[in-house]
């Protein structure tokens, strides 16, 4: 009597079978080979290239008459460490502290994804001139567990905001220009049977539809900062 010995796809470990010590194969049979897939980044894993833009002009008032000529400019604003806050929204950071002269580590307060928590970490540098200003993300990465701080590796992410003012019909702006850009790592399945437009297009409306509602938000505050760096400035003319 001969003995037929079929492999599973899946092996849970050792098991002990109720065969002689020599058994018999028929070769009739086949033996499957069984291929394991790892999950760690590879040269040639699949990569997601997602990019959003947003600008917004908001106009600015006018501060030059009745404060004795004084002119306070959003350049001499966005100049100031007061301004430097209000466009890195300071205030909504679970931590800020400079790195140097130009540059700045912002904490994010935790973020919730299904069981992890992560807290974003982004160094932004600052650099404003006479005649615009650039905040310019260097570096991002997510803070928490071990399995979080992994992801790091699996994701890159650019992000500039170019402030520039001017005049347009006598009539005083301020004027935003924010892009982002998101390189991911797919490594995951279902998302690695599929083609990268499957991730790519739903992940570029979900960027698209963030930056349509931060933005004239950001705007918004930072004009409201302004105004209250103004006041603070007037209390100390003589």
């Amino acid at each position: 009597m001969s003995l037929s010995i079929k492999w599973h796809d899946r092996v849970h470990g050792c098991t002990s079978f109720p065969f002689p010590a020599t058994p018999i194969f028929n070769p009739r049979k086949k033996v499957e080979v069984i291929k394991v897939l790892s999950l760690e980044s590879e040269s040639n894993a699949k990569k997601a290239n997602l990019c959003a833009a947003k600008k917004e002009r908001i106009k600015l008032p006018n501060f030059e008459d009745g404060f004795g000529g004084k002119n306070f400019h959003i350049s001499e604003f966005l100049s100031h460490p007061s301004g430097t806050e209000a466009m890195l929204n300071a205030r909504a950071l679970k931590n800020f502290e400079p790195l140097n002269t130009d540059t700045y580590r912002c904490t994010l307060p935790k973020l919730k994804l299904l069981n992890f928590e992560a807290a974003p970490v982004l160094d932004l540098r600052v650099n404003p001139t006479n005649e615009d200003c650039m905040v310019e993300m260097l570096s991002c990465k997510f803070e928490g567990s071990e399995a979080v701080e992994r992801q790091n590796s699996r994701f890159s992410a650019l992000m500039t905001n170019h402030m520039s003012w001017g005049t347009d019909d006598s009539e005083s702006f301020l004027e935003v220009d924010v892009k982002l850009k998101l390189t991911l790592e797919i490594y995951t399945r279902p998302f690695t049977m599929m083609p990268v437009s499957a991730v790519e297009r739903p992940g570029n409306l979900m960027m698209q539809a963030l930056l349509d509602k931060l933005v004239p938000l950001l705007l918004q505050q930072l004009l409201q900062d302004y105004n209250k760096w103004i006041l603070e400035q007037l209390e100390h003319l003589p």
